[in-house]
C-alpha cells in the first residue's frame, strides 16, 4: 500500500516510521533543510509544497492508497483538500483538525469556496485522540490489575511449594475445561506442577471430543483422594462447591488459594477460604474462558492453536453461541480469532459451528469497521455464505451498534446479509435502495440480504485489489441508502 504523508514535522515523521516497515511511505516536505534531514534519515521524500498539484503529482497522487495530511492550519487543509480531490477522488483521506473546527462544516466551506465534491474520510482531533488513548490506558489498567494479582499470587505460593491443583465441577463443560487448561499454562510459566481435576464425568460425546482432540489432560479423583490430600495449594475455576463440585472436604477449603469464576461468589464459600485468596469473580463476564483468555493477552503469553481454540470454544459454548456477551468476551473473541485451528473445530462434530463460520466469525470481528453506530465487516472469499448471516447477527450485539452489515465474494458474485436493531431503519429497503439497481436485494425491516454480480470487479488485477473495490463501492453505497457519512 503506498501512503502519502503531507508534512515532515513530528508527527508526521513519527507517523512515516511507525508505517514505513509495512508500507511504501512517501513524505511531501516544504523545508528544504527539515527535506535533507528526513531523506538522510532513509525515507522517501518529495520536497515541495503538498498543497500545489506539482508536488502531489511528483509523490504519486495518482497511484496513492492513502494520505494523510498532518498540519493543522485549517486554511493549508482546505486548499490541500482541493487539490488532492482534483487528482484523485477516490484515495482515502485522512487530516488532523483543530479541537475546535467541525469536520462536516469543514468540508461544506471547502465545497462552497472550491466549487468542487470534497470528502475527508478520517478526521482525528488532539481532544479526541488523547481521549481514546487515556480511555484505552485505563482499560489496560483494569484489566492488569487482576493478572497481576494473580501472579502475585503465585510467586507467593511458589515460595511455600510447587504444585498447585487445579478444580473444575464435576461434569465439566468445554468453558470450564479451557480456563483450567489456561490457568495451568501461566502456573507453569512459573515453575508450578499442576494437575486438572474434576469429580463426576465427561459424558456430552461434543465434551469427549473437546478434550480428546485437543489434548486437554484431567484426571477424575473423589472425595478424599490422594491427589486432594497432598497438595498445598487448590485453584477453583468456573465453579464452587454448591452442587456441581462435591469432591472436597472441610479441610480442603483452607488449601484454596484461587478462586476465577464468572458466577458470584457463594457466602458461605467466602467465609471459609482463606483471607489472603485471590478471588477474581465477574458475574457482568460470560464465560471464565473469556477472563483467562485476558490474563494470556495480558502477559503476552504465546498460545498454542490447541489453547486458542479451547479458549474460543468455551466462550462460544457458554455465550450460546455468541447471544450473550460483555466487553471482555468480546475483546477475548477478537483476540483468539486468528489464533484457532479450524480443523479441530471441526473435528470437535459440533453441529452448530463449522469450520468455516467460525473462520468466518473471526474475520468479521477483526475486519470490521465502525461507522458512528454502524459496522461493516468484509469477510474476503468463502463458500459459505450462510455464515454471513450468523456473522452480522454477532456484530450486532456490540455495544453501541444498531445496524450491521457483512459481505463476502462467493464465486462469481457478492453476497451481503445485513441485520438492524434501530427502530427508524428498515434494513430491507434500505438494501434494495443501495444495491437493487446492480443486483438483487431486500428482505424483512430487521434482516436483509442482496446478491450482486461481480461484473465490472473482476477486471481488478489481483484478490486484494478486488476485495479492495468492492469493500470501498459497498460500504459507499450502503452508508449512502443509510445516510450516514463515513467520516
Amino acid at each position: 500500500m503506498r501512503v502519502l504523508i503531507l508534512g515532515g514535522g513530528s508527527l508526521g515523521r513519527s507517523i512515516a516510521q511507525a508505517l514505513s516497515s509495512r508500507f511504501e511511505v512517501v513524505i511531501i516536505e516544504k523545508n528544504e533543510l527539515r527535506a535533507s534531514a528526513l531523506m538522510e534519515g532513509g525515507f522517501s521524500v518529495v520536497q515541495g509544497d503538498f498543497s500545489y498539484t506539482a508536488s502531489l503529482l511528483k509523490a504519486g497522487i495518482d497511484k496513492a492508497d492513502l494520505v494523510i495530511i498532518t498540519t493543522m492550519d485549517v486554511d493549508t487543509i482546505k486548499k490541500t483538500v482541493y487539490v488532492i480531490r482534483s487528482n484523485n477522488n477516490e484515495v482515502p483521506l485522512i487530516t488532523v483538525l483543530p479541537d475546535n473546527v467541525d469536520l462536516d462544516e469543514l468540508v461544506s466551506s471547502i465545497e462552497e469556496e472550491f466549487k468542487i465534491k470534497a470528502r475527508i474520510d478520517y478526521a482525528i482531533t488532539p481532544k479526541d485522540a488523547i481521549m481514546n488513548a487515556v480511555l484505552k490506558t485505563v482499560d489496560s489498567v483494569g484489566e492488569k490489575k487482576n493478572v497481576n494479582q494473580l501472579m502475585k499470587k503465585l510467586r507467593e505460593l511458589k515460595e511455600q511449594g510447587d504444585a498447585l491443583l487445579i478444580v473444575v465441577h464435576d461434569n465439566p463443560d468445554p468453558d470450564s475445561i479451557a480456563s483450567a487448561a489456561a490457568l495451568k499454562t501461566i502456573a507453569q510459566t512459573m515453575g508450578f506442577k499442576t494437575q486438572i481435576v474434576y469429580g463426576g464425568e465427561i459424558t456430552h460425546h461434543e465434551n469427549r471430543a473437546f478434550v480428546n482432540l485437543l489434548g486437554i489432560n484431567l484426571l477424575r479423583v473423589s472425595r478424599g483422594s490422594y491427589e486432594l490430600k497432598r497438595v498445598p495449594f487448590i485453584a477453583l475455576v468456573d465453579c464452587q462447591p454448591n452442587g456441581n463440585l462435591t469432591i472436597l472436604d472441610e479441610e480442603d477449603y483452607g488449601k484454596i488459594q484461587i478462586i476465577i469464576d464468572h458466577h458470584q461468589i457463594l457466602q458461605h464459600l467466602k467465609e471459609r477460604i482463606p483471607e489472603e485468596a485471590f478471588v477474581d469473580i465477574r458475574p457482568e463476564v460470560q464465560a471464565a474462558a473469556s477472563i483467562l483468555t485476558e490474563y494470556i493477552r495480558s502477559l503476552n503469553i504465546e498460545l498454542s492453536p490447541e489453547l486458542a481454540t479451547a479458549l474460543f470454544y468455551g466462550i462460544y459454548v457458554d455465550t450460546k453461541k455468541f447471544s450473550r456477551l460483555g466487553s471482555t468476551d468480546i475483546k477475548a473473541i477478537e483476540f483468539l480469532g486468528n489464533k484457532i485451528n479450524s480443523e479441530l473445530l471441526q473435528k470437535i462434530e459440533y453441529p452448530d459451528i463449522s469450520t468455516e463460520t467460525a473462520e468466518i466469525l473471526a474475520k468479521a470481528i477483526i475486519n470490521r469497521k465502525v461507522y458512528k453506530n454502524v459496522v461493516i465487516s468484509n469477510v474476503g472469499f468463502i463458500t459459505n455464505r450462510d455464515a454471513l448471516a450468523e456473522s452480522a447477527d454477532f456484530l450486532l450485539r456490540l455495544e453501541g451498534i444498531n445496524t450491521v452489515l457483512v459481505f463476502g465474494i462467493v464465486d462469481d458474485r457478492i453476497e451481503i446479509s445485513a441485520r438492524t436493531r434501530d427502530v427508524r431503519v428498515n434494513i430491507g429497503q434500505v438494501l434494495r435502495d443501495a444495491f437493487g439497481d446492480i443486483g438483487s436485494a431486500g428482505g424483512h425491516p430487521q434482516a436483509g440480504g442482496a446478491r450482486i454480480s461481480l461484473g465490472i470487479f473482476k477486471l481488478a488485477k489481483d484478490r486484494n485489489s478486488l476485495l479492495r473495490l468492492v469493500e470501498e463501492a459497498i460500504t459507499e453505497k450502503f452508508l449512502e441508502a443509510l445516510k450516514v457519512k463515513e467520516g
